[in-house]
């Protein structure tokens, strides 16, 4: 068995692993894996300077099955400071996802920095989270989970930490920002508050904002879901590493009963 979510296959094409597997079909995957692979994509792109990701959201357009997907990516709007990124993941002849960063200049702040969220306790403090029993394999057993509050299978607010267990594209050590995009499409799974069985919460995009890039490889998850009458929700996550609080996620959210 591979000890990736992609085997890349040249040209932009990746061969997606049963690592990447979804835990509502095994025809689908997580949407945890493609978010990184399109933050890849952008993060190779050149800049005529040190640059930092500012924002990135994902637009979901359907589900990205386990198979064959290819990346393309590019430069919207160039610039000194700030520049727009684009990227596209396609499967089966059709796009499934696109994202869109804003990428920052560096310089140096260290002297007017501060944060806005209270660190974490340490993995290692945390309880072993295991995958459901109702709740398919793939994805979720590829990764490493601690909790600190709450539960896969708990409904309400969680926070957890996860790392990788495999590499995001084989042969390649992924960066701070991929792993917390490998782990940052999570925070709706970790903090719903219905059961999946008989409810539907997809979520339609991923946006996340960063104040600087995470530096360890546990990614850690604060994450809460509100939910409106009408059929909207929206999850919220404060997206951590062992130094403290890195950025954070949001996820508009279909909610509906299941039939």
């Amino acid at each position: 068995m591979s000890d990736a979510f992609f085997e890349p296959l040249g040209d932009g094409r990746f061969a997606s692993t049963v690592h990447a597997t979804g835990p509502w079909s095994a025809q689908s995957q997580h949407l945890g894996p493609p978010s990184a692979l399109l933050v890849r994509a952008m993060e190779q792109l050149p800049a005529a300077a040190p640059m930092l990701f500012a924002r990135v959201t994902v637009e979901i357009l359907g589900p990205v099955p386990v198979a064959e997907v290819a990346v393309t990516a590019g430069v919207d709007r160039p610039g000194r400071a700030v520049e727009l990124l684009s990227a596209e993941l396609s499967a089966g002849g059709r796009t499934v996802a696109r994202a869109r960063a804003w990428r920052h200049i560096r310089s140096d702040t260290s002297a007017v920095a501060v944060g806005v969220d209270e660190p974490l306790a340490s993995p290692e403090s945390g309880d072993v989270m295991y995958r459901p029993d109702s709740w398919g394999p793939g994805y979720l057993d590829a990764m490493e989970w601690r909790t600190l509050m709450g539960h896969l299978g708990k409904p309400g607010p969680a926070t957890v930490w996860a790392r990788q267990g495999v590499a995001l594209v084989a042969g390649e050590a992924p960066t701070g920002l991929q792993r917390l995009f490998v782990v940052a499409d999570s925070g709706n799974g970790v903090s719903s508050r219905m059961d999946p069985h008989e409810w539907l919460f997809i979520n339609s995009e991923l946006t996340v904002h960063l104040y600087r890039e995470p530096a360890s490889d546990w990614i850690g998850l604060d994450a809460t879901t509100a939910i409106g009458p009408d059929g909207v929700g929206t999850a919220f996550s404060v997206l951590h590493d062992l130094q403290g609080a890195v950025g954070r996620g949001a996820q508009a959210l279909v909610v509906r009963p299941q039939r």
